[in-house]
């Protein structure tokens, strides 16, 4: 029987799975291992009701439809691993944190040099921007993280092959990654 795996990815660029999709020829060994249930490379984009074994979260929480995500990987999932430095800590996402929300999202929307009549973005589907930009952790708990920008191929074979064997792989902890 394979082992159910769900993927998503939250405020990020997508890099992680990009690297988790650049274990080249291992894929092929991880798919005789893993079903791969949801993945937002997929056309299934949200983890079966029945659970998995294993979730993985990219991006960092931005909004309240990352929460929504995140929430739901959680309940769905026994092991919930978030990848990437975006995942583990906020990553460049959170470097909004340092302007605040309203006036990122002005010079993103209005105030470019190209902008025309411009807008900012409204929709229940796009959830609502937070006050502050944070790592995964600061919404549900969080079992393993494999920070990176992004993390290695090589660094998550690693660690999803650990899990696979029953093992939690000894990665840093995001505490090593904090700065005074």
């Amino acid at each position: 029987m394979k082992v159910k795996i769900a993927t998503d990815w939250l405020a990020g660029c997508a890099g992680c799975h990009m690297s988790l999709l650049d274990i080249d020829e291992r894929i092929v060994k991880l798919a005789e291992a893993v079903e791969f249930t949801s993945s937002p490379l997929t056309d299934l984009k949200h983890p079966p009701e029945d659970g998995v074994t294993v979730g993985i979260l990219e991006g960092a929480i931005s909004n309240t439809h990352n929460i929504k995500v995140a929430k739901q990987m959680r309940e769905r999932c026994q092991i919930l691993v978030a990848i990437g430095d975006c995942a583990t800590f906020g990553g460049i996402v959170a470097m909004r944190n340092m302007v605040g929300t309203d006036s990122a999202l002005k010079r993103a929307y209005l105030e470019t040099e190209t902008t025309v009549d411009g807008i900012i973005p409204t929709s229940d589907e796009l959830g609502k921007p937070l006050d502050v930009v944070t790592g995964v952790d600061k919404v549900v708990k969080v079992d393993l993280f494999v920070p990176g920008c992004p993390p290695s191929a090589d660094t998550l074979w690693y660690a999803i092959s650990e899990l696979l064997a029953g093992r939690i792989p000894v990665i840093l902890p995001p505490e090593y990654f904090k700065y005074d």
